[in-house]
C-alpha cells in the first residue's frame, strides 16, 4: 500500500528536496508571519524571523519526530526564534531618531512608553481565518491583528506575550503550549492568568466597529479625508467619538478627547496653512492612509508618515499616526505624489 501523500512529501523533504519541503511549510508561511508579527510588533522583524524560522525547519527536519503536527512543531520553532530575538533586543531601532520632532508638542494627556510597533499591511493578511483557529482560542482573527490588541500585547513580558497569543489567539491547548516553551502546564496556566488581567486592563471598551471595507466604513472614511485634506478641523472632531485617542508611535506622548486633539491638530497638524493629501490604504484590518505634506512651492506633496483609524460605530474612536515614512513603500505607496489631482 501506498504511503499518504503527505508522508511521501515529508520523506521527500528530509532526502534534500527542496520543492518538498515548500509543499510542507506552504500553507503555514502566512499565518506564521502574522505570528511572528505579533509576538515581535515589527512587519520587518517578522519577516526576518519567518525566513530564520524555515531555515531552521530545513535544517533540523531529522529531528521532526511527528509526535506533534508539522504546523505545532513550525509554531514552535517561529515562538523560541521569536523570544530570542526579543531578548537580544539589538533589532530595535535606536530611539534618538524619534524624538526630533518640527515644533513642540502641547501637554498630552498622559505619556506613555515608547512603542515600536509597526501597522501590518492587510494585503498579508490575506487568506488568515476568519474564524477561531482553534477550539480554545479567545479572541477572532480581526481582533488579534486590531492595533489595540497589539499595542496591549506589547505591554506583556515576552513568555506572557507567546503563552496568551499560542492559547488566546491560536487555540493550541496548555499541554501543546509547554512542549514548545519546554516549561510545565502549570508555568502555562499562571502565565496565561497574569497576560489576561493585563490584557483586559489595557484593551478599550469601545462599541461594535464597523465591518472592514463596508459601505458605511467607506462614507466615514471619504468624510475623514475630505475634512482632513480641506484643514477642517471642526469637521474632523465631528467624526470623533468624545473618548477618542491621538497616538503617535513611538512617540510617549497621547491626547485623549476632541478638545486635547482639536488643540493638537490646530498647533501641530494643521498650523500655519499646512495642507495634506490623504492615500487610502488600510492596516491591522482597519482604514489607514499614507499621509503626504504638501510643498506650497512645488506641485509635489511630501511623505509624511501612515494614519490607521480605529472605529466605534458610526465614530472614529483613535487616531494612530506613524511618523516613520519607511513604512509607506510597504502599503505600495509612494515616497512623493503630485500636490493636485489623482
Amino acid at each position: 500500500m501506498p504511503m499518504p501523500m503527505s508522508t511521501l512529501t515529508l520523506e521527500r523533504a528530509r532526502a534534500g528536496d527542496g520543492q518538498a519541503f515548500r509543499e510542507l511549510t506552504e500553507p503555514y508561511r502566512r499565518e506564521l508571519q502574522v505570528h511572528c508579527y505579533r509576538i515581535l510588533g515589527s512587519v520587518q522583524d517578522a519577516e526576518d524571523l519567518l525566513q530564520e524560522t524555515l531555515l531552521a525547519a530545513w535544517r533540523g527536519l531529522d529531528g521532526f519526530e511527528e509526535r506533534s503536527s508539522l504546523r505545532s512543531w513550525l509554531y514552535r520553532i517561529a515562538t523560541n526564534r521569536c523570544l530570542n530575538a526579543l531578548r537580544d533586543g539589538s533589532r530595535r531601532p535606536g530611539e534618538g531618531w524619534a524624538y526630533r520632532l518640527e515644533v513642540p508638542l502641547p501637554e498630552p494627556t498622559r505619556r506613555g512608553d515608547p512603542s515600536w510597533l509597526e501597522p501590518y499591511p492587510d494585503v498579508l493578511l490575506a487568506g488568515l481565518p476568519d474564524a477561531a483557529p482553534g477550539p480554545e482560542a479567545h479572541y477572532e482573527t480581526k481582533e488579534a491583528v486590531s492595533l489595540a490588541f497589539l499595542v496591549a500585547l506589547q505591554h506583556l513580558p515576552p513568555r506572557q506575550r507567546a503563552v496568551l497569543v499560542l492559547r488566546d489567539v491560536l487555540g493550541f491547548r496548555a499541554a501543546e503550549v509547554a512542549g514548545m516553551l519546554d516549561t510545565s502546564v502549570d508555568s502555562v496556566t499562571s502565565a496565561l492568568k497574569r497576560a489576561r488581567a493585563t490584557l483586559a486592563a489595557r484593551l478599550p471598551a469601545h462599541g461594535e466597529a464597523e465591518l472592514p471595507y463596508s459601505p458605511r466604513e467607506r462614507k466615514l472614511v471619504d468624510d475623514f479625508s475630505l475634512a482632513f485634506e480641506r484643514a477642517d478641523v471642526d469637521a474632523i472632531l465631528a467624526l470623533l467619538t468624545d473618548d477618542a485617542w491621538l497616538t503617535m508611535p513611538p512617540l510617549p506622548y497621547e491626547y485623549q478627547g476632541v478638545e486635547a486633539i482639536g488643540h493638537f491638530l490646530r498647533t501641530v497638524a494643521l498650523r500655519d496653512g499646512r495642507r495634506f493629501r490623504l492615500v487610502p490604504t488600510h492596516a491591522n484590518g482597519q482604514p489607514a492612509y499614507g499621509l503626504y505634506l504638501v510643498d506650497p512651492r512645488t506641485p509635489i506633496a511630501h511623505a509624511h508618515g501612515l494614519l490607521v483609524l480605529t472605529l466605534s460605530g458610526h465614530r472614529v474612536s483613535a487616531l494612530t499616526r506613524f511618523v516613520d515614512n519607511g513604512l509607506l513603500p510597504r502599503f505600495g505607496l509612494p515616497r512623493s505624489l503630485r500636490a493636485t489631482g489623482a
